[in-house]
């Protein structure tokens, strides 16, 4: 593919199995806009362009929204690593349920046949239906309590299949890239910090529903287990208060010019 090519609208429209209403709409709300125009002012979409369609598309297949992908994008998201974390906690789900399902098997069978089944398997059956869930769900569990968590349950079944997506890829990667702008002496005015910290704040009312004791507990949970929070098993604790002040002035400042 040439460096230089371009497509114009209809070209990637039919390319890619969209309309061109839809990639029109998709560059009045800045989701996907063509890097050059003609001198008649008619789009041009370069291959740049392209690979960011592709990435929409298949951010699009998660079930997320187009606001929540844009922000995915613009902030820098790496679309592999955020489809390979999704694809690592569908295998774990399907791991969990095929050995739930062996489980129940077996105890099923146990009770058909009036035979009392045996308590460790009894055990591994509460166990797995528990589910000990990704390493930010477990932090989260010694943090939250149970109404808490049923909480935090309920508002990722009214948020769908882009949930996990939400809570266990892009929450994390916010808190990381906020953690690397101070860490290189990025401003808390400076607009990209405070985008960081809006998305942040919208995924906490989205999960939990503006509980402020949720909110806390979440907090609770990224100041003493941050490398479980975040995914990274090398993040100190003490990073979190210096972070946690860092986005405090950032929220302050954004308050203040509100």
């Amino acid at each position: 593919m040439s460096i230089d090519q371009t497509w114009k609208v209809g070209a990637l429209a039919e390319a890619s199995g969209l309309t061109v209403r839809t990639l029109h709409h998709w560059d009045r709300i800045g989701l996907l806009s063509p890097s050059r125009r003609t001198a008649a002012g008619h789009r041009e979409y370069t291959e740049q362009d392209v690979i960011r369609l592709y990435e929409v598309l298949a951010l699009r297949r998660l079930g997320l929204g187009l606001e929540t992908i844009a922000t995915c994008l613009d902030i820098g998201v790496d679309p592999v690593r955020l489809v390979s974390e999704q694809l690592a906690g569908v295998e774990a789900s399907i791991a969990s349920l095929e050995a739930l399902r062996q489980q129940l098997a077996y105890v099923h069978g146990e009770l058909a046949s009036d035979r009392a089944p045996d308590v460790s398997a009894l055990i591994g059956a509460l166990r797995t239906m528990g589910g000990a869930g990704p390493e930010s769900g477990q932090a989260l569990r010694r943090h939250l309590d149970d109404d808490q968590i049923q909480t935090l349950h309920d508002r990722a079944v009214v948020l769908g299949p882009g949930a996990h997506y939400l809570l266990e890829v892009e929450w994390p990667e916010l808190y990381r890239r906020a953690e690397a702008l101070r860490t290189a002496g990025v401003e808390p005015t400076a607009p990209q910090v405070r985008k960081l910290v809006a998305r942040m704040d919208e995924l906490s009312s989205l999960f939990t529903g503006g509980d402020s004791g949720i909110s806390a507990a979440v907090r609770s949970a990224w100041q003493h287990e941050p490398a479980a929070m975040s995914g990274d098993p090398k993040a100190p604790a003490d990073v979190w208060h210096d972070l946690t002040a860092y986005l405090d002035r950032v929220r302050a400042h954004a308050r203040s010019t509100a």
